[in-house]
């Protein structure tokens, strides 16, 4: 008499390269909930994909109204409005990459406790989704600098894939943590965005770390400090790299992807039950 077999899948408490071959072999899932990402935020939607260039461009406009020309916030010679605009560009790619994957469990709570899978797909798809809106923005950000008349260095454009890696590190990181800990606390989806916005101020988005004086040396604990600083001196060319930053800003962005993807892994095989 033959028995019934059950077959009982576990994730693993620790990160492998099994994990990796596991993940290569379901890149098709990644594609797949990218592509339904993308759907689902401009579907029913009037202007559609327009608004991957409607919100940085209209925010840039208000920016550049409220501190530019009212408040007079210097800008290291560069025009305010293509300033600003570089900054939210990676800005904006790393808090809706961030807020995306922190939520990206909870919202598909009923996929997580049906069909094995794994888990690290949902958070990495929220990045995969906004890299195309960064994509998008980014011809405004090149139509911009025509428009003032610079004419970035090829050089400048070579450093521009190391910024993407460091932001999406940092991104993916601080997600996979969040994200597993809004499975146990929702209180999380509340809190980020709050979070995300205060963080905001305390990068230099809208201002230079230069205004800060001799306490600038305080945004160098935000990965993203370096990232945005660097992209303006490579696109504009008005000042040189500062590689100690940068690299600060990438290492940085490394430990919190590890932290993140420890804890992730350490809590996985309680996703299904919690949530």
């Amino acid at each position: 008499m033959a028995r019934n077999m059950v077959l009982v899948i576990k994730p693993k408490r620790a990160f492998s390269w099994a994990d990796l071959k596991e993940l290569w072999q379901h890149q098709e899932l990644l594609y797949f909930f990218t592509w339904r990402d993308l759907k689902i935020r401009y579907k029913q939607t009037i202007v559609g994909v327009a608004w991957a260039i409607f919100q940085p461009l209209s925010t840039m406009l208000i920016f550049s109204v409220l501190f530019g020309t009212f408040a007079k916030i210097p800008s290291d010679n560069i025009p305010y409005p293509v300033f600003v605009f570089a900054g939210l560009l990676f800005w904006q790619l790393f808090s809706a990459s961030l807020l995306q994957a922190s939520n990206s469990l909870v919202s598909n709570q009923n996929l997580l406790t049906k069909v094995y899978f794994p888990r690290i797909l949902l958070p990495i798809s929220s990045l995969f989704s906004n890299l195309v809106d960064f994509a998008i923005a980014s011809v405004i950000l090149a139509g911009l600098m025509v428009w003032y008349g610079f004419i970035p260095h090829l050089w400048g454009l070579l450093i521009l894939p190391l910024l993407l890696a460091i932001t999406s590190i940092f991104a993916i990181g601080l997600g996979l943590f969040l994200a597993a800990l809004n499975v146990k606390y929702r209180d999380v989806k509340y809190a980020l965005p709050f979070f995300v916005q205060l963080l905001m101020f305390l990068t230099p988005v809208i201002y230079p770390p230069s205004i800060l004086g001799s306490y600038s040396w305080i945004l160098a604990a935000n990965p993203m400090t370096g990232v945005i600083k660097a992209a303006r001196a490579a696109l504009f060319g008005l000042q040189p790299i500062n590689w100690g930053v940068l690299l600060f800003s990438a290492l940085a962005a490394i430990v919190i992807f590890v932290i993140g993807l420890v804890y992730f892994k350490k809590t996985e095989r309680f996703f299904a039950d919690l949530i």
